[in-house]
């Protein structure tokens, strides 16, 4: 597949008065045409700091960031900002021009780079029409839903036919239902038009919605890449299997010192009723710690994390019955939540 964004070693330092904070400490990424590749973190990780490199609102420290082969660093400004004009960028809050109509919001990117008023007007409508809000284009901002606000800028961010969509949080603000709209809406837009887009966010359950690659940002450091369902079936790093066992809105404990295991499994596998079976048949009850089912590219994927008796050999013959079923164990040396 062809490379549209390769990040070769990126650096970001911030040197202040009294402190000095390492943002990002050695990223390499590469990014396809036509993905939607989602970066995700905790607060503070440098999930941000990374995105705004891309488009070089932040200048690296040392490293070098390459936009389908073109590196930016060696790039004029004049160079850079028509780079800029195939990078477009809608951020949480969502930035409109309070004192512009819907439809002026839009022409403004079209107003600097200098297209004539007519064509960004039809330009502008026909951004409008897709993201479904043609009867909005003479209203200000401040009389549209965050929903609404959003789709806006998404048209606005849509206006100069950009190669690349970066999403800075861009659905942090809004309630799930409208959060799924927008998504839906970023996805129609990724297939139709071919455009790759990068989404930032802290919230697993966007990535698993519409990404089909992701990588994991933990302190400034790239923790773990890979496809979204190979991610969540297998995480590795710490940071991605705090991110894949956390429910919405549990907290959990650190366990130590327990044999817990964990099965993964799709719709496939999931008509059985396994665990009351391998309970029935082993004779020896366990303890359900996270049990949840998210869906993943359209296929419901569903995760268990169990506590298994003290004793080994019940233990031993629990993981295997769950074997024998298809299922994927893994064992968990500390299950962290």
């Amino acid at each position: 597949m062809e490379t549209v964004i390769q990040i070769q070693n990126v650096t970001k330092t911030f040197v202040g008065k009294d402190n000095r904070v390492e943002a990002l400490k050695g990223i390499n990424l590469e990014i396809h045409k036509g993905e939607i590749y989602g970066i995700i973190g905790m607060s503070g990780a440098g999930k941000s700091t990374l995105v705004r490199c891309l488009n070089f609102l932040e200048r690296p420290t040392s490293g070098t960031v390459l936009i389908e082969g073109k590196d930016l660093s060696t790039m004029s400004d004049g160079e850079l900002r028509s780079t800029r004009t195939q990078i477009a960028m809608i951020f949480q809050h969502f930035n409109l021009l309070m004192q512009r109509t819907v439809i002026d919001n839009i022409c403004f990117p079209l107003e600097i780079t200098k297209v004539p008023r007519k064509d960004a007007l039809a330009r502008a409508r026909e951004l409008l029409e897709i993201v479904g809000l043609s009867e909005k284009e003479l209203a200000y901002p401040a009389q549209l839903s965050g929903g609404q606000k959003q789709r806006v800028a998404i048209a606005r961010a849509l206006a100069t036919n950009p190669k690349i969509l970066l999403c800075d949080e861009a659905t942090s603000a809004l309630d799930p239902k409208t959060t799924r709209a927008i998504l839906g809406l970023l996805k129609e837009i990724n297939e139709k038009y071919g455009i790759t887009i990068v989404i930032i966010t802290h919230e697993m359950a966007v990535v698993q919605e519409i990404c089909s690659h992701v990588a994991i940002i933990d302190e400034g450091v790239l923790a773990e890449t890979g496809t979204v369902t190979e991610v969540f079936q297998r995480p590795k790093s710490r940071a991605a299997k705090k991110l894949v066992f956390q429910g919405e809105g549990e907290q959990h404990l650190e366990m130590k010192g327990k044999r817990c295991i964990r099965i993964v499994f799709t719709s496939n596998s999931s008509f059985e009723p396994v665990i009351a079976n391998m309970v029935l048949t082993c004779k020896m009850p366990v303890n359900i710690l996270l049990a949840d089912t998210r869906d993943i590219g359209g296929v419901a994927h569903g995760q268990m994390i169990l506590q298994l008796p003290e004793d080994h050999k019940t233990a031993e013959s629990m993981i295997e019955y769950l074997k024998t079923r298809k299922l994927e164990v893994e064992e968990l040396d500390n299950y962290v939540g």
